[in-house]
């Protein structure tokens, strides 16, 4: 299970570096994770953007629970996609001290966000948001990591 995890979420990243590393060797399978990952991110934003909503919000930045890491996190990318088409994010991230996060207002009040956002992005599914599931894009379908 744990290697199952690391692969899943280490996965993204490691292909854009080996790919990366060995650009001169043709490496079509790492080429091809890369731009599946990528055109995940294009369906999963279109699906959002395709809804017109007014705020997006985004709960939780970090990539796994029990964590702080947001660095790489493929959230962003789909925020980026969806600002592109000037719709308002609103992020809910405890860990973040900052009062913005790419351009987006941090909201520290989770009742705040909750009624703000139009639809809420989520990595997962926590107790936390299960009061506005309907209205929570999530890719969580087991409720882990």
């Amino acid at each position: 299970m744990l290697l199952n995890q690391l692969v899943i979420h280490c996965l993204p990243k490691d292909t854009k570096q080996i790919s990366a590393s060995y650009k001169n060797i043709p490496n079509i399978l790492m080429t091809a994770i890369v731009e599946a990952n990528s055109s995940r991110k294009d369906f999963i934003a279109n699906s959002i953007i395709r809804k017109k909503p007014n705020i997006v919000g985004v709960y939780r930045l970090i990539m796994k629970n029990d964590s702080d890491n947001y660095r790489e996190s493929s959230i962003q990318g789909i925020m980026k996609r969806i600002q592109a088409k000037g719709i308002r994010l609103v992020i809910y991230e405890p860990v973040l001290e900052d009062s913005h996060f790419l351009n987006s207002e941090v909201i520290k009040d989770l009742n705040v966000f909750k009624s703000l956002s139009d639809i809420i992005i989520a990595n997962r599914v926590t107790e936390e948001i299960s009061d506005v599931k309907g209205k929570t894009y999530t890719r969580d379908l087991f409720n882990s990591n």
